[in-house]
Parts: structure tokens; sequence; C-alpha cells
């Protein structure tokens, strides 16, 4: 990119973040990954800078969820986290474990249950070790009345029918990082769940799936977040090598532009939606 490509790009952040006045909500940011280990007070102090009024720190594994609970005591009132065991850890699932996270589901800061649920891309845990750690987190919900932090994966055969009788047992929750296509959004905003949009739908090549499904579902079951420091927007031009928080705004620009609307509806909106799900007084 030449000199004169990057004051633009920069002349065109710099507008549209002043284009959105009221804050945003970034639901899911991997504080814990390598790439932003040890960078917390930057991501945050940039992620503010940028309209972020708050963020829910994802935790992964009973690990991560500690750490990443940690964290909010740093930031109190703006760092959230939620708590789980992602299908890829699922292989590491015990009753300790799960004694673990009721202690850590019960704590005010932790607005959420997971990220759990099913991915049969690269059975990284098995499928079996999978489902039941997925079943647990799920009675979790329906007992505890938190919402649940969902993956699905390649998997949503088996994935719909369980998250299915917790909601009718009275489990909510966002399927977070949605990537799958219009007939499965459809069907889990349908049933009840919400969605959550990354940088995905910014992608031409592979999230065309998740553009045809940001416009036409309801906005109000739409939640922002990065997933940082995964699925960069690359509609947001040079930025580092790791997506951040502060990078949100060009998500909710996607989303504006999908639907034919104005990004302040956009932003309020989805932020008014993350606030009622998880309870956050952002």
């Amino acid at each position: 990119m030449s000199r004169l490509a990057r004051q633009s790009a920069g002349r065109e952040s710099a507008h549209f973040l002043h284009e959105v006045s009221v804050k945003i909500i970034d639901i899911g940011v991997n504080f814990h990954s390598k790439q932003l280990h040890g960078k917390t007070g930057e991501l945050v102090t940039r992620a503010k800078a940028a309209g972020v009024a708050a963020i829910l720190a994802t935790g992964t594994s009973l690990e991560s969820s500690r750490n990443e609970h940690h964290l909010t005591s740093q930031f109190p009132g703006y760092l959230y986290s939620t708590a789980g065991v992602h299908p890829h850890s699922a292989d590491a699932w015990s009753d300790a474990t799960r004694e673990a996270l009721e202690q850590l589901w019960r704590e005010p800061s932790v607005v959420a249950i997971g990220e759990a649920g099913l991915d049969f891309n690269r059975n990284f845990s098995t499928p079996a070790n999978q489902m039941k750690a997925f079943e647990a987190q799920l009675d979790a919900a329906t007992r505890i009345r938190k919402p649940l932090f969902l993956h699905c994966r390649d998997a949503f055969d088996t994935f719909y029918p369980m998250v299915k009788d917790a909601v009718q047992a009275g489990a909510h929750g966002v399927v977070h990082c949605f990537t799958g296509s219009l007939a499965e959004a459809e069907a889990f905003v349908e049933l009840g769940l919400d969605i959550g949009v990354t940088g995905w739908v910014t992608d031409l090549n592979r999230g065309q799936d998740l553009r045809q499904a940001v416009a036409s579902l309801p906005l109000e079951r739409l939640h922002l977040e990065t997933d940082a420091p995964y699925l960069g927007p690359k509609n947001a031009g040079k930025r580092k090598p790791y997506n951040e928080p502060a990078n949100l705004v060009w998500v909710a620009r996607a989303i504006a532009e999908l639907r034919g609307i104005d990004v302040q509806t956009v932003a309020d909106t989805c932020t008014r939606s993350s606030k009622a799900l998880f309870g956050l007084a952002a």
C-alpha cells in the first residue's frame, strides 16, 4: 500500500470512528491467545478510543476461563468474561473441571457459560467427549440461568437437537462467530438464539453465507464481536498482524452496508441486544 493510500485509509478510519457516537460491545476476545497475551492494557486503551464500551473475554478451557476472569478484576465494569470448555479442549473434561467451572459461573463478572459446543471440522477432541462436555454445560445454563456462548462448526445436525432441548428447558444465548448457512442461522433465531457476527462478514470469498444471513435476519438478534486475535476485518485497510477489539467498528460498518442502513442504527441496536443478553451495565 502506498503512503497516499495509507493516509487515505487513516482518514477514512478516523471519519468512521467519528461517525459512530454510540458505544459498541465486543462479545468475544481471546486475551489468553499467544498473539494477545500480555497486551491487555494497550488493547483496552485502543478499544476505548475506538468506541468499544465493554468487552467479553472468552474462556475456552478451565485455565483460560480462570485467566480471563482474573482480567475482569483489573478492568472492572469494562471487561467481563465467559467460562467454559471449547470443543477443542473437551478431551480434558472431568468432574473436577465441572466443579471448578461451577464456582466461576457464580461470579458476577462471568456473564456467560462457554465457549461451549461442537466442532466436527478437525475433531481435536473426540466427538463423544465433545458431546459429554457440551451436555454438561447446557445443563449448567438451564440451572444457573446465564446465557450460553456457543460454538458450532460442521456439527449442526448433532448440535441443534442438543441446544434445542436446552432452550426448551429455559436456556438462552448466542451462537458466537457464526459461519454456517442462512438456513442454519434462521433455525437458530427461530429457536430463540442470537447470532454473533465477526470480521468473517467482510470476507467476500468465504463469508457469503454469513453476509446473506446478516442481510436478512432481524437486526436485534445480531451481536458484534471480533473473536480477536482471529478474523481481522478485511475492510479495515492496513492493520496489525493480529485482530483486536479496536477493529470492531469495521464489523458494524459491514453490517450497515449489507442492510442498506446507517452505522448508528447498527451500533445502537446491537449494543442494546448485547447489554440485555449478558446483563451488562456498560
